[in-house]
């Protein structure tokens, strides 16, 4: 249940990547990443350079809408620390207090993050320095926002190697959805699914940990498990 917490925990880092820019646009035109203007946030490892399309040294691709690398890398950039490359002893040794960090023992842990451009998109059309979340809406509810996790891992017991795997979907709940009791449901009163975030529901969950007894799906929304159409 542990791997299953910090699974769920990858996911607010997106709310924590910010984008800046310098330039003269008109507020009638979107910013895109291709344009080379929109930089790394201040404090951010690479902050001041240029967003570019493709992979960064991270594993975010923002404008594919996607991270895939070690669990550590997802929030290492945006605390000024450079990558981890899976050396442990040379990325101690040259940032000691790295292992103070609560993510440090997940780290060699490997995330696969997918989302659409509600959620995060690649461009900044309201011309405030920043990549756009739910654009045209207030909030995340009602904007047809989803991610994807999917991270896998290993641990020893017994002095075997066990290897675990877990995948999520989250979707924002639509607008006529309620709360009650830590569940989103459909005007219906069908279940989406349990909250997370006040704004989004997790509609599946498939944890496999032949150790820990967990073998294929955990949850599933009773309404649907689709990301599109909410």
């Amino acid at each position: 249940m542990k791997k299953i917490l910090m699974a769920l925990s990858i996911f607010g880092i997106l709310f924590l990547s910010y984008a800046y820019f310098n330039n003269e646009a008109s507020a009638l035109d979107c910013i895109t990443i291709k344009d080379g203007i929109l930089t790394y946030s201040t404090g951010h490892y690479l902050a001041g350079q240029a967003l570019k399309p493709g992979f960064d040294i991270f594993g975010y691709n923002y404008q594919a809408h996607i991270f895939n690398s070690y669990y550590c890398n997802a929030y290492l950039g945006g605390e000024g620390f450079p990558p981890y490359d899976g050396d442990d002893d040379a990325y101690t040794s040259a940032y000691p207090s790295v292992v103070n960090k609560w993510y440090w023992p997940y780290r060699k842990d490997v995330v696969l993050m997918k989302w659409n451009d509600a959620w995060l998109s690649n461009q900044d059309c309201y011309v405030d320095g920043k990549l756009d979340r739910h654009y045209g809406f207030d909030s995340y509810i009602g904007s047809g926002a989803w991610e994807t996790n999917h991270q896998s891992g290993t641990y020893e017991y017994e002095g075997k190697e066990v290897q675990w795997t877990y995948f999520c979907k989250i979707i924002a709940v639509p607008a006529d959805a309620t709360l009650e009791e830590g569940i989103w449901h459909l005007p219906s009163g069908e279940e989406i699914g349990p909250d997370i975030w006040g704004e989004f529901a997790i509609i599946q969950e498939v944890y496999n940990d032949p150790h820990a007894g967990y073998h294929g799906i955990l949850y599933k929304s009773p309404a649907r498990a689709g990301l599109g159409g909410w």
